[in-house]
């Protein structure tokens, strides 16, 4: 037997058998007045039930899922048991994980959320399930400042902020969407100002970029000097508004020196005191040679100025323009929306609630509209709110009373235009809809002598539903012959009754068969 690096946990060998359920609407809960036709679904039961029950229908369709599964720290949280010991935690996840990977689509993604006391076990559980070459980023999340209660225990354990999001792919690597974040952190002598454009193999003359905007503000530089007590020129250039405006209005006349040089024909190498054009297919480098003769290049900043959204100290969303870098995998910037997260959807959730915004960065990177994402620990609704007002489409699932309590009234506030979160983003006026199901309980039932028994609670038309499940079929009644109950293909069906069949029966249906049915 080939041996594998696997993690192993007590318990992990007992197969757990999952019955199909099928999905009952509950169309008192359904909200479907502005679009009839929604695909949305929002899910009460348990997650694990629900995800088998949407494995025919749902199996390679969903490009993105997002799940924040409860964190095991031994929290006292509200909404969820999060004190199970690590082999009940991971049996919680590992069916769950198994299920999710067969939704995704060839290219879809799943990104986890998940905290220090279980990320190193999910880690390689993933790697287990997902493979480990389908990972495609760790990132970490700054979710809190040092602050309040958390300074209690600084003399016992370093304080956490930091909480953790795997990323990982089915099969295909899906296409990223570049994120810009707003930066102006670069040291300040990698940023020159150049009075004339190089042209042909002259450089031209350049000064140093702060020499030059004290030259020409220099009352303003002083002001600023004494604001910041003399601190480096460095903080200066980052909090000036001045030198951010500077670098606004004459981004084609700034540039920025690397000694990061791509590989270069010995032909092409530039001499002394010249510097020529190198085309790549990212940028078009100007390479030159110093005095030292050590090789450099030179690019605008024209290029790193993009539009981006800002966020004041009150929430307060304005797009402007900025110096941008490449999001990583350090996102530090969510700290703050903490303290706004209890406002957003119009529900509260004291704990483990997450800012739309994060949600809206993760759907940005690997979705597009119409894209169906799924969240099966949806808690407060924060997946599914974004989702909508990002037009996508959504399947949310949540159990216990918070699936009517918060789950619901959150996607209903939604579609009734909520003005909180990311809805100055994506400009989000209301609409859409979605529909509410119940999972059914389970079919079959024991009898008073231990006997197995068709549930009572069981319509016919529930039953024939369920059978198709279970066996595999489709259900989907024909208007044009009734025993087309359930399709398997395009010639195998299933047909469930309650009533009594003879052979005259059996007769008519076949008369109606084509040869090649069954």
């Amino acid at each position: 037997m080939t041996k594998k690096l696997e993690l192993t946990w007590y318990g992990k060998e007992k197969e757990i058998r999952v019955e199909p359920r099928i999905l009952i609407e509950n169309r008192e809960l359904s909200n479907i007045k502005y679009d009839e036709n929604t695909e949305n679904i929002l899910i009460h039961g348990d997650n694990l039930l629900a995800l088998k029950a949407l494995e025919k229908k749902y199996s390679s369709k969903i490009k993105c899922i997002y799940i924040d599964p409860p964190y095991n720290t031994g929290s006292a949280l509200e909404h969820y048991d999060d004190n199970l010991e690590h082999s009940i935690w991971l049996d919680l996840m590992r069916p769950r994980l198994v299920i999710l990977k067969k939704l995704l689509k060839t290219d879809g993604a799943i990104a986890i959320q998940i905290g220090d006391d279980e990320m190193a076990y999910l880690k390689v559980l993933m790697d287990e399930i997902f493979g480990r070459n389908n990972c495609f980023g760790q990132v970490a999340v700054r979710m809190s400042h040092s602050a309040g209660m958390k300074r209690k225990s600084a003399d016992k354990r370093l304080i956490k902020n930091t909480e953790y999001i795997l990323f990982y792919f089915k099969e295909e690597l899906p296409k990223i969407t570049p994120i810009y974040e707003i930066s102006m952190e670069y040291p300040v002598n990698y940023y020159h100002y150049v009075e004339q454009w190089p042209t042909g193999n002259n450089y031209g003359k350049y000064t140093s970029l702060i020499k030059h905007l004290k030259e020409k503000f220099p009352k303003e530089f002083d002001l600023y000097d004494l604001k910041l007590n003399n601190k480096s020129i460095g903080e200066l250039f980052r909090k000036s508004e001045i030198v951010k405006k500077f670098i606004i209005d004459n981004k084609k006349s700034i540039i920025r020196t690397d000694t990061n040089v791509p590989n270069i024909d010995s032909e092409n190498k530039p001499k002394d005191k010249e510097f020529f054009k190198y085309e790549t297919e990212e940028r078009d480098y100007y390479i030159g040679i110093n005095s030292n003769g050590n090789y450099y290049q030179i690019y605008s900043l024209e290029e790193k100025i993009r539009q981006v959204d800002s966020i004041d100290e009150n929430g307060n969303i304005k797009k402007i323009d900025a110096v941008t870098n490449l999001l990583g995998d350090w996102w530090d910037d969510f700290y703050r929306d903490m303290s706004r997260v209890d406002v957003e959807g119009g529900v509260k959730m004291k704990t483990s609630k997450k800012p739309e915004r994060l949600i809206y960065r993760i759907l940005t990177l690997l979705t597009e509209k119409n894209d169906i994402i799924l969240d099966s620990f949806l808690g407060s609704g924060t997946t599914t709110a974004v989702a909508h007002k990002m037009e996508r489409k959504w399947i949310g699932i949540e159990m216990g009373e918070h699936a009517y309590n918060l789950s619901k009234p959150r996607m209903d506030n939604v579609i009734n235009g909520d003005t909180t979160g990311i809805s100055k983003i994506a400009n989000w006026q209301g609409g859409g809809g979605y529909r509410f199901y119940e999972l059914a309980p389970t079919l079959i039932n024991e009898d008073e002598f231990g006997e197995p028994i068709i549930n009572k609670e069981y319509s016919a038309e529930m039953l024939a539903s369920a059978v198709a499940l279970h066996e595999g079929y489709t259900y989907h009644p024909s208007d044009e012959l009734f025993w087309k109950q359930s399709k398997g293909n395009e010639k195998s069906f299933l047909f469930v009754t309650t009533r009594f069949i003879d052979q005259n029966y059996l007769a008519k249906i076949k008369e109606t068969m084509q040869d090649d049915e069954f």
